[in-house]
């Protein structure tokens, strides 16, 4: 296995084939050509980490990997900008929708499992840990609490800073649903929203009364600057922490989730997109764990790579309806629900 250089970058800024640099021989490879990758900041260290793999074999090949949110990828996708889009949560039935007007035909695929982590400030020595009812409290609705001692009078009378993910992020959206979906609010509107994860980062690093939430990735990246929160499981009442046994267990629920990208079928029929996606499965659950996400069953991925052989085209997460399914992947990626 080639040494894979594992790089991060934020939502706003892309990395291409020019960027790498350095004197690292190279095989022998006549493949040429440009990939073009955006959505999920999520997705993106993997995307990333695979790009530098993949242009140590084939350094012609120029991959330009974007990440400007999960919503924005789509939106580049069905505008066919894109060959591949990273996402951080299913494709929604109105996404679905607007690929099939533009004639964009897909194969969905999961890479990795990911704990979207709730962050506070190292200096925070009051929250031990939250349920979700608390998390609702701070981040659902106009009426959310406004000060810290709100969700508990024994805590700070200081205002809570909320750093948040933008809303065009896969993260927000999983966020919203998880929280708010079922009593049909939105959150707050008075959070410091941005589509680069690093500004998150920053934001709640330098803010003693500040809290924020992004992929467990980011968290891993910066976890000297930063606190994660354990999160009560509401089934068990065990409050736990996003590490890689609890999210792959589903104990750290309900912020356990997949990630995915998106294969336009029309650019497999260019060599160094198939190359680069057959590359990208066969070293994603490796990848995964590099840069700090968890690797997806072996039968999961064995799935994915059936469907990938016999260009399976639709998505597991919409049903004929157009209504977006929940559940656990591993019940919901099987042929039963593929609608195309």
């Amino acid at each position: 296995m080639i040494a894979l250089a594992v790089i991060s970058a934020g939502c706003d800024k892309s990395s291409s084939n020019s960027e790498s640099g350095g004197d690292t021989p190279v095989a022998e490879s006549n493949l040429v050509g440009t990939i073009k990758v955006d959505g999920s900041s999520t997705v993106q260290p993997i995307s990333n980490a695979i790009r530098e793999g993949f242009i140590q074999e084939h350094p012609n090949v120029d991959i330009i990997v974007s990440g400007n949110g999960t919503g924005n990828g789509f939106k580049s996708f069905y505008d066919k900008g894109t060959d591949i889009s990273d996402a951080s949560r299913p494709i929604k039935g109105g996404e679905f929708e607007q690929c099939k007007e533009a004639g964009v035909e897909f194969i969905e695929l999961p890479v990795a499992y990911d704990g979207l982590t709730i962050v506070v400030n190292p200096q925070n020595d009051w929250v031990k840990q939250l349920t979700v009812d608390q998390l609702k409290s701070m981040f659902v609705g106009d009426e959310a609490v406004k000060n810290w001692s709100d969700v508990d009078p024994s805590w700070p009378e200081e205002t809570i800073q909320i750093y948040s993910p933008g809303t065009g992020s896969g993260t927000y959206d999983y966020f919203h649903e998880v929280l708010a979906k079922k009593s049909k609010k939105e959150l707050r509107g008075d959070m410091n929203l941005n589509e680069d994860d690093n500004i998150l980062v920053k934001g709640v690093s330098d803010n003693k009364y500040a809290i924020g939430f992004f992929g467990v990735a980011y968290y891993e990246e910066n976890k000297d600057k930063l606190r994660a929160i354990p999160i009560v499981n509401p089934k068990d009442e065990v409050a736990y922490k996003p590490t890689t046994d609890n999210i792959a267990s589903n104990k750290y629920a309900p912020f356990s989730r997949p990630l995915f990208i998106y294969v336009n079928t029309d650019s497999l029929n260019r060599a160094e997109v198939q190359t680069f996606v057959e590359y990208f499965l066969a070293n994603t659950p490796e990848v995964s764990e590099k840069v700090g996400y968890v690797r997806l069953p072996e039968a999961v991925m064995a799935k994915a790579q059936t469907n990938l052989d016999a260009v399976k085209t639709g998505t597991h997460f919409v049903d004929e309806s157009g209504e977006s399914r929940s559940g656990a992947l591993t019940d919901l990626f099987v042929d039963e629900n593929l609608v195309k």
